[in-house]
């Protein structure tokens, strides 16, 4: 995949444009565009010079919007990222209808390289950000976005949206600095109004998630997170849990887009910083924190 080229339209991770298509379910495509600004409520008045005027009513497109949990005129620049093609194409068909939910997808990525390249080129409001990806997962896309997310001006704001519930996904990105978390159950109209609320500056988590944090940060009782595991790089943790999986070095290799010199590497690396002797203590150590 390439990096954003700064084309007019939403761009994918291989340069070329999104395509359109007609409202449908996820895996259908969808159209994109803007509509005319928001007519103001009907009844209401408009001034005009000296004279006073009525104003239109709702338009279709307003209508649709309030239908879709996007108030009229509101507008959200969107990347998605996330390693599977097919879950892409799904959310970008049932957001990404312009007129009627107010989000543009202007950006897709698939790895954490691609999904640095593509945020900075397109400076999105909002990135839809999974949290296991190649390269590093969805902490390591925090981490390189670090000064994205602080501009004063126009910041870009992360919204974590994964399979996963593992408190420990959820605490690892809100801790390297998403706004919120929520779960791929979620529907497409809640989703909208969640990165909606991102764009303001909302924190979003799905019901259950949310004490996740609230336990993790409120508490005084109990660290945030394991001090072993946060001896660790984010690249160690990666290889630690494929490891744990039972996957082989080349096909570890293979998955993170390093060499098998490099995961030896890693893996001695991680097993001197937890003290453990080899592979198969590593998997139970990690499989007693949930980790797998």
């Amino acid at each position: 995949m390439s990096d954003a080229n700064g084309a007019s339209g939403p761009i994918r991770p291989d340069g070329s444009a999104l395509g359109t298509g007609s409202t449908g379910p996820i895996g259908s495509a969808g159209p994109e565009g803007a509509p005319a600004d928001a007519a103001a409520p009907s009844g209401s008045v408009v001034e005009s010079g000296s004279e006073s005027t009525p104003a239109a009513g709702p338009t279709q497109e307003d209508e649709a919007a309030e239908a879709s949990g996007s108030a009229p005129g509101r507008r959200v620049r969107v990347v998605l990222v996330d390693d599977h093609r097919m879950f892409r194409t799904g959310v970008q068909a049932e957001i990404g209808q312009t007129e009627s939910t107010g989000v543009e997808v202007v950006g897709e990525a698939a790895d954490v390289d691609q999904a640095v390249s593509v945020i900075t080129a397109a400076r999105p409001e909002v990135v839809l950000l999974d949290v296991h990806l190649p390269g590093g997962g969805g902490v390591e896309v925090l981490r390189r976005c670090a000064a994205l997310m602080s501009d004063a001006e126009q910041p870009v704001r992360f919204l974590a949206l994964s399979v996963s519930d593992a408190a420990e996904d959820v605490i690892g990105v809100i801790r390297g600095g998403a706004r919120g978390y929520v779960t791929k159950t979620i529907t497409g109209t809640d989703l909208v109004d969640s990165i909606f609320r991102v764009q303001e500056g909302d924190a979003v988590f799905s019901p259950r998630l949310a004490g996740f944090v609230l336990d993790a940060f409120a508490s005084t009782d109990a660290p945030p997170v394991d001090e072993d595991l946060d001896r660790l790089t984010q690249r160690e943790r990666e290889v630690l849990r494929l490891i744990a999986r039972g996957y082989a070095y080349k096909e570890i290799a293979k998955q993170l887009y390093i060499s098998v010199k490099t995961v030896e590497s890693h893996v001695s690396a991680v097993l001197r910083k937890l003290q453990l002797s080899n592979r198969h203590e590593l998997t139970r150590w990690a499989t007693a924190r949930r980790l797998v």
